[in-house]
């Protein structure tokens, strides 16, 4: 090994050891996992569960991210939004009244994304170091055969395909969001793209992102849905917690892939600031994965 090269992995290590360090000094206290958190829904509403979102016209894009561009004026009609996430519990329901099985379900090795924490000494320049695609995760186990989400009705689901969340928005009479709709909804009424801060009020990751994650929103993975203050349009977790899907198509995109847009719990300033409505990101349609959920919306007449 040459002197530089020795010089560089010795930084290298030591950066590390500093990190590691700094996360052990200053990490918060663990605390308990929250199961659920108090969350209030009026259901005299007109469409219990849902939040009407007004029409309006805005400044659709942004310019952080090259796929994000070009910023562009644009109109949308109003339309009714899952206040929330749809949950384990709402997809359980379904599940029970139809039969339905899920494409990660199917198949004896079929499978979905997985989030795992690499080791210090992983390759950060592939997001391969981080993801796995784990054969019997699904819906029921988004981590795996092992994992379960037993006492976990208020968490957001995930590891659903693009047929299966399609499949429950047909069932409940609903549809799925365009992106203009969702990133609307998540402006909240803000005609331009916010500051580009990391929110506080968001399930996202603190840190140093994918080997510290100090956990100061009091989550070190998903949260609950409504733990977060609502945005002024009475919507929980836009923004982080999960991706959501949406219909519109990835454009030259292979294999085909649909727009999620809002970013998750494992965006952080170092590697993903796509905590924000303009952000967007391919999902390949026929793959779950641990970090992406979605919400429906509802076309009829406003209150």
């Amino acid at each position: 090994m040459t002197s530089l090269a020795w010089r560089t992995s010795l930084a290298a290590a030591a950066a590390i050891a500093l990190a590691l360090m700094l996360y052990i000094l200053l990490r918060p206290h663990a605390v308990p996992e929250i199961l659920a958190c108090p969350l209030q829904i009026e259901q005299r509403a007109m469409h219990p569960g849902m939040v009407w979102i007004p029409g309006g016209t805005f400044e659709m894009g942004d310019d952080v991210y090259p796929e994000e561009a070009p910023r562009r004026l644009v109109a949308v009609d109003g339309f009714w939004m899952d206040r929330t996430e749809v949950t384990n519990a709402d997809f359980a329901w379904f599940v029970r009244e139809t039969n339905y099985v899920t494409a990660a379900e199917r198949q004896s090795k079929a499978g979905s994304a997985v989030f795992v924490m690499p080791s210090g000494n992983a390759d950060l320049s592939t997001a391969a170091s981080w993801w796995r695609y784990v054969e019997g995760a699904n819906w029921k186990h988004p981590g795996g055969p092992e994992t379960s989400i037993e006492g976990r009705d208020q968490f957001p689901v995930v590891a659903l395909t693009y047929e299966d969340i399609a499949a429950y928005a047909k069932w409940k009479g609903r549809t799925l969001p365009s992106e203009t709709q969702w990133e609307w909804a998540a402006r909240a009424g803000a005609k331009h793209a916010p500051e580009h801060e990391q929110p506080k009020d968001a399930n996202t990751w603190q840190g140093v992102f994918p080997l510290i994650n100090t956990d100061e929103d009091g989550f070190a993975g998903l949260a609950p849905v409504g733990c977060f203050k609502p945005n002024a349009f009475g919507l929980y977790d836009m923004i982080g917690n999960v991706w959501e899907w949406t219909t519109d198509e990835f454009k030259n995109h292979a294999p085909k892939a649909r727009v999620i847009k809002g970013g998750s719990y494992l965006c952080a300033p170092n590697y993903c600031m796509r905590y924000r409505a303009a952000a967007r990101q391919p999902q390949e349609e026929d793959l779950g994965t641990s970090h992406v959920g979605f919400r429906t919306i509802l076309i009829a007449p406003g209150p």
